[in-house]
């Protein structure tokens, strides 16, 4: 009971660090913005276009992250298969803007997108139908994710599947999405995906204002996201799933449905990395197949890992760090990086074995420490 107890009360976060996120996150952002928008091209404080771009997509992929450390971090769900809800986001948002295309795609056709055309169909699958409003295909992009993590959710956790068992299950799901998504047939563009958006609600997607917006729009998404989480991972219903995580069996006897905790958190996880998946597709032009690759899922745990699970502000900094420097490390060794990246695991793994976050707590922990060594001084002398 007592060791329940103490569970309930752990992993509470400083109150200023949610807004030390937030300011950081705003400054920078709006910084960005605004170097693009109002100084020249010629001029050194000027930030491309192309850089904005690449920052809407770290934080998209930071959002990825918040959803994994929602459930691996509290809850101790690995889930190795969070790319597939990520995935299904972003083909909610490429229908849409595969519709919004019309008549000006390669061959013309008003109603069927070109791959389509390409295929020889001769209308649209009753799937698609709908998806040409924007408010209903975000309405399909969150719910269907949403109602996939339910059923997956609801199966594994009533039947009591936890550890490995559950994070290859989870990966076989995506995996199976991925060869299904690949099929022409399923009527989603087979190996090509969707891609030659040209416009989201009547703005061009080419244009600078609207790649600035949709940075903007991800900055704020991704600092509600996290407002939202960490409001959860507070509350009550937080507390009990560190007690779940920590003893289950202990939580259940108490009276607590493990299972239906495990399940909405779940849910609620899929649902957030669908959002990120949702925001992905119009910044970086294409979805496809690959994105619903069980080595994504595997790479995004890397990231919170890296940045310090069970902190929700290190998954987002592992999500940035980590991506940053596999842009850097691609072009200049690109055979290599995927190595560099195990090594980068197996290393945090053996010495930083709660990342980026745990060392940072260290620090200000021997801080603390000396500071108070200081004082006792202090008052001796005295």
């Amino acid at each position: 009971m007592n060791s329940l107890s103490e569970a309930l009360g752990k992993w509470r976060l400083p109150a200023n660090t949610t807004m030390v996120f937030v300011v950081v996150l705003f400054t920078v952002t709006l910084l960005a913005a605004f170097a693009n928008q109002i100084f020249s091209p010629e001029s050194v404080f000027h930030v491309s276009t192309y850089t904005i771009t690449l920052l809407g997509k770290y934080l998209c992929y930071a959002m990825l992250a918040l959803a994994v450390d929602v459930v691996w971090g509290y809850c101790g769900i690995l889930s190795l298969g969070h790319g597939a809800f990520f995935a299904l986001g972003g083909y909610g948002m490429g229908m849409y803007l595969m519709r919004q295309i019309g008549d000006r795609g390669v061959y013309g056709n008003p109603e069927l997108p070109d791959f389509m055309v390409f295929l020889n169909w001769q209308e649209l699958p009753w799937y698609w139908l709908g998806i040409d409003h924007f408010w209903f295909a975000m309405l399909m992009a969150l719910l269907v994710p949403g109602l996939l993590a339910f059923l997956f959710g609801w199966l594994a956790f009533r039947s009591r599947v936890t550890g490995v068992y559950l994070s290859i299950m989870t990966q076989a799901l995506t995996y199976a999405l991925m060869l299904a998504f690949f099929r022409n047939e399923m009527g989603f563009g087979g190996n090509n995906g969707l891609t030659d958006f040209k416009d989201l609600l009547g703005f061009d997607l080419q244009a600078d204002s609207t790649r600035v917006a949709l940075f903007v729009i991800t900055a704020i998404l991704l600092a509600i996201a996290y407002l939202l989480s960490r409001f959860i991972m507070d509350s009550r219903m937080g507390r009990v799933v560190v007690a779940i995580r920590d003893a289950e069996s202990r939580a259940r006897f108490l009276g607590y449905r493990t299972e239906m905790y495990k399940v909405w958190l779940f849910v609620y996880s899929a649902v957030l990395a669908a959002v990120a998946g949702a925001l992905y597709v119009p910044q970086v032009g294409i979805i496809n197949p690959g994105e619903f690759s069980p080595l994504n899922s595997i790479e995004v745990v890397v990231w919170v890992a890296v940045g310090g699970r069970g902190t929700l502000y290190g998954a987002v900094v592992g999500a940035l760090l980590v991506n940053y420097t596999k842009t850097r490390f691609t072009a200049i060794i690109p055979e290599g990086w995927l190595f560099g990246l195990g090594a980068l695991f197996v290393w945090v793994t053996l010495f930083l074995p709660k990342g980026l976050a745990g060392l940072l707590d260290r620090w200000q922990q021997k801080k603390m420490a000396t500071d108070t060594d200081d004082g006792d001084k202090v008052e001796v002398r005295t």
